[in-house]
């Protein structure tokens, strides 16, 4: 049996969305400080809410709320006053919606049967809110979209039956990805790698690549060389797909012991970045216009056991001109520091050691991170060096980043959710 820390949940790790029923400016624009996806408003861990402590309170922030969860590692989504997780409890996936303000329980929904898995129970993919919709992945592979007013289903299907797949290694980590009107997820099937459905009514539209394992990242929407593409970093591969048709425009082979690419690639500049753990490493990616065949060449890469940065499950954080990440030592070993890179050359500037496990989100100028202690560690983003704001133990062990809303953090671990009010006084 492989060791429990291998796993990611995704929603940790996971993958921006670029989300959208009809628009996805008119959702985000609803209300700027909602977290409405995995990895935030633009899917890609950064928040643009500012006001937020730069100095340590006493006996760290004020505690907002704290309820029950469940077993799972999918992260929280926020949109206005609902906060949303999927858990799993008394057999059953369920969706949860908690008043976001208080914690009280809105409604709770079953979606699936329990998952069970060596590496960790429960859903591990983060929701996703579009319009006045919610969909969800979860840890068997079933995808669906509910009413956010009540909870109910509005449809419901396991894509991996229905193409001929089978579960990942370690469960399905996938956060959906709504762009357009399609609704896309990694299956790993016989019959599609990534799979892409209708929002409205679930049903299949195209499915992209064949007989290659899901791994455990999200796909992302990107513009890169003036052409808008689902990128998606799979098993052993990254790859761009045509929005509409799902065809591949281009692929970059990244095999990753165990298919363990698990953090979302992310755009820097007008390059992709991928990262993995398992000692890989990570590479910069300059992808070419549809008048070059969109080829595909290194900007640097940094590869192996002197790499300066492996993600294991968490997506690097973009500031300026720094990357701010995780690197694993070793094959998924328990050794991991927190590092601040160049983004232009993948160098070195400042490396924290044994800052260990754990997953972070950016806002105001720091860093929010979480470790599987249970901390919440808030450090200045600087390049000049680590910079500990302050640190102090609120949940028990978790892979999940916090999410940030409204001048409020909201993290979980495997029994409950707590929101704590990071605002300045």
């Amino acid at each position: 049996m492989r060791p429990s820390f291998r796993l990611l949940p995704i929603a940790i790790v996971a993958c921006p969305l670029l989300v959208v029923a009809t628009s996805i400016n008119a959702v985000q624009s609803a209300n700027a400080a909602d977290w409405s996806q995995f990895l935030g408003p633009n899917r890609n861990g950064i928040s643009e809410e500012t006001g937020l402590i730069d100095a340590w309170p006493t006996g760290g922030p004020k505690e907002v709320w704290r309820v029950k969860g469940g077993v799972g590692m999918s992260g929280v989504a926020v949109r206005g006053n609902v906060a949303c997780t999927l858990i799993q409890t008394g057999g059953q996936q369920r969706v949860l919606a908690l008043n976001a303000k208080t914690g009280a329980t809105t409604w709770s929904t079953p979606v699936a049967t329990a998952y069970e898995n060596g590496q960790g129970d429960g859903p591990r993919g983060t929701p996703a809110f579009v319009g006045g919709s919610v969909f969800v992945f979860t840890g068997d592979g079933t995808l669906a979209r509910l009413k956010v007013s009540d909870g109910t289903i509005e449809w419901s299907h396991n894509v991996l039956k229905r193409h001929g797949g089978r579960a990942a290694d370690y469960g399905m980590a996938c956060s959906p990805l709504v762009v357009s009107d399609l609704v896309v997820v990694q299956a790993g099937a016989t019959a599609g790698t990534v799979v892409a459905c209708d929002i409205k009514t679930g049903e299949p539209r195209w499915t992209s690549g064949r007989g290659e394992a899901a791994g455990y990242s999200s796909p992302a929407m990107f513009t890169v060389s003036g052409q808008s593409q689902i990128v998606a970093f799979k098993g052993a591969s990254v790859s761009g797909i045509d929005l509409k048709s799902g065809d591949t425009l281009w692929k970059y082979p990244y095999r990753t012991d165990y298919d363990c690419n698990t953090a979302s690639p992310i755009l820097v500049g007008n390059n992709v970045l991928v990262s993995a753990g398992e000692n890989h490493g990570s590479t910069m990616l300059k992808i070419g216009s549809k008048s070059d065949n969109f080829k595909v060449d290194k900007v640097w890469s940094s590869i192996g056991g002197g790499s300066a940065m492996r993600n294991e499950w968490q997506t690097a954080i973009h500031l300026g001109d720094y990357l701010y990440a995780f690197d694993n030592v070793g094959s998924a070993g328990p050794v991991t520091h927190l590092v601040c890179i160049e983004a232009a050359t993948g160098k070195p500037v400042w490396r924290k050691t044994r800052f260990g496990k754990g997953n972070m989100i950016a806002a105001d100028g720091k860093l929010f991170a979480t470790t599987m202690k249970g901390e919440l560690v808030v450090i200045k983003a600087t390049p000049v060096g680590y910079e500990e704001l302050g640190r102090s133990t609120v949940i028990d062990t978790t892979r999940t980043a916090p999410a940030l809303a409204n001048g409020h953090l909201y993290l979980r671990d495997g029994a409950e959710i707590v929101c704590l009010n990071v605002q300045k006084k």
